[in-house]
């Protein structure tokens, strides 16, 4: 296997990833969970995310390439839901290469995907915050309008109801204060946070997802780097939302929220806490196309929910 390039590698390169191979990893088991039997199944969800795509041939056949492996599963999915990163990188891109990596993407989901989707803002989607020219902030698109306009979302976070479940779809990329690593870090903003506890409330006794690129709460991270060379376990906030308690604390209130789906890690993982699942899945992309990252291949899972709440899922390679 050839060396992975590591998140802070990639966030001081910001550009072109290497050409690599998808494979299963000897040992890799993709996760599994069970159900009631009593439950009625209402849905089929692929999750893709971590695309990070740009105009590159070879890389343009791979992600058309995964996107016909989700649509030949059967049970055919009835939708897809990309939780960001869709294109390779746009914090530190300027206009004219931030909108041809989003042609590229927009191409390819018009050629290939037949489903309906529900998309996500990743920070790569967010367009300029790397840059040191303070006059693009007077750009109308400057920022994450750029990744609303190419996705056609009704704002940069929304909800809607599908099959008997309710769906919220959160901005979790947010300036962080002071000198951090990345120009971002994983949060909501007050705004946001009021509208997603009134949104939950009234979801009632729904069943509830909530859509974040960024995790909410993970593990894998841990072993993203050297994060315990300090003698204690550091982990950054632009890797996992600085605020997963008020997640956590809003959540215990609303026995309704079932689910968490995320990418970014570009690793799989299932964390149950406290009647929660958080599900953060592989990368489409693996290691910015270059083969398997941290032992987790390219990949999407195919997620399962019932009327009861409950769900089942499995990560596919391509």
């Amino acid at each position: 296997m050839s060396k992975t390039i590591s998140r802070r590698e990639f966030l001081k390169a910001s550009g072109a990833a290497a050409l690599g191979t998808s494979l299963w990893i000897k040992g890799y088991t993709p996760n599994s969970v069970t159900t009631s039997s009593s439950a009625q199944h209402v849905l089929r969800i692929a999750h893709m995310t971590d695309v990070h795509i740009y105009p590159d041939g070879h890389i343009a056949q791979r992600f058309a390439r995964a996107l016909r492996a989700i649509q030949k599963i059967i049970p055919k999915p009835n939708v897809i839901f990309n939780t960001g990163d869709s294109v390779m990188d746009s914090l530190f891109a300027d206009e004219t290469w931030t909108r041809q990596q989003w042609d590229t993407f927009n191409l390819i989901m018009r050629r290939e995907c037949h489903l309906p989707v529900y998309h996500c803002i990743g920070n790569h989607d967010v367009w300029g915050w790397g840059l040191e020219d303070p006059s693009i902030t007077s750009n109308p698109l400057f920022g994450k309008e750029m990744a609303i306009q190419m996705l056609n979302l009704p704002g940069r976070y929304y909800s809607f109801d599908l099959a008997g479940w309710h769906f919220i779809v959160l901005d979790s990329t947010h300036l962080p204060d002071g000198n951090l690593l990345a120009p971002y870090i994983g949060k909501l903003d007050d705004e946001q946070f009021d509208w997603l506890t009134q949104d939950v409330s009234n979801a009632g006794n729904t069943p509830t997802c909530v859509l974040t690129h960024i995790p909410i709460l993970s593990a894998c991270e841990y072993f993203d780097g050297p994060n315990e060379e300090s003698g204690n376990w550091v982990i950054p906030a632009a890797w996992v939302h600085i605020d997963a308690r008020r997640f956590r604390n809003l959540f215990l209130e609303h026995p309704n929220l079932k689910l968490c789906l995320s990418g970014h890690a570009h690793q799989q993982e299932e964390i149950d806490h406290l009647r929660v699942k958080y599900l953060c899945d592989g990368a489409i992309c693996g290691a910015w196309w270059g083969g398997a990252y941290l032992d987790c291949p390219p990949g999407f899972a195919v997620i399962d929910l019932y009327n009861d709440g409950s769900s089942t899922f499995e990560y596919r390679t391509y």
